[in-house]
């Protein structure tokens, strides 16, 4: 997520190397729901899809959604981008995460994680302005708008960890265990960008920490089963990591 900016209509640089990037990947080697869901957001971005607002308009606020009810906000923040780069990292790292989470849960089972994860955050975003508000006097916190699916990617990068054995990862030139890279992933992307958004990159991770350590995660894969019939399947230390909260 990123405080919003106005979209650079006449700069399409990353949407050419987001092409280029699956290309090389091999679109045959993302998942379907997956690469639907970036093309979904590419076209959303350049205006291929029709819709009757701009990013601008949907960029979501904790006053927008406790004050105004801006629910329209609420949902579609996480699928606009401020700007093509934006758009571009954004989903050159979902390439990685979905490719890696989608056939372990299953294409229906991911699609309804996603939408869970998205609402999840949206949620956790305008509590944390609120709260920081209250915390700190800071009306600014209140009102900080932010687009984007990086909250969304954050809360997917807690969950691979939480599914994938401990190792070491290399972030930004550092060599940390993988159970802490995203936090320093966090601190650098601050640090790096300022403009980025660190309420919604936070509260992404706090959602997928929600997901992985305690019993809400339970919850969300019982409700999935429920729906689609199928059980989401982690892996073994997944499982340890879940109970571990509660030894």
């Amino acid at each position: 997520m990123r405080p919003i900016q106005r979209r650079q209509q006449n700069l399409q640089y990353g949407i050419y190397l987001l092409c280029m990037q699956v290309l090389n990947f091999g679109i045959d080697k993302i998942p379907p729901a997956t690469l639907i869901t970036i093309i979904a957001q590419v076209l959303l971005y350049i205006g291929f899809i029709k819709v009757p607002w701009n990013a601008e308009e949907v960029c979501i606020s904790a006053i927008k959604i406790f004050k105004y009810h801006d629910w329209k906000s609420f949902i579609m923040s996480n699928f606009e981008h401020g700007s093509d780069m934006h758009l571009y990292y954004n989903m050159i790292s979902l390439i990685l995460k979905g490719s890696y989470l989608e056939p372990m849960y299953g294409t229906i089972n991911f699609i309804i994680l996603l939408a869970i994860l998205s609402f999840g955050c949206s949620a956790m975003y305008t509590v944390l302005g609120y709260a920081l508000m209250q915390l700190t006097s800071d009306y600014g916190y209140y009102t900080q708008c932010a687009i984007g699916f990086s909250a969304v990617l954050f809360a997917l990068k807690v969950i691979v960890v939480c599914e994938e054995h401990d190792k070491i990862r290399d972030v930004g030139g550092f060599r940390v265990p993988s159970k802490i890279a995203v936090w320093v992933e966090l601190i650098l992307i601050h640090l790096l960008v300022p403009q980025s958004s660190f309420i919604g990159h936070f509260g992404g991770i706090m959602i997928g920490c929600l997901y992985c350590y305690t019993s809400i995660g339970e919850m969300i894969d019982n409700i999935i089963y429920i729906i689609t019939g199928t059980p989401i399947i982690h892996e073994e230390q997944f499982y340890r990591r879940r109970s571990s909260l509660f030894r």
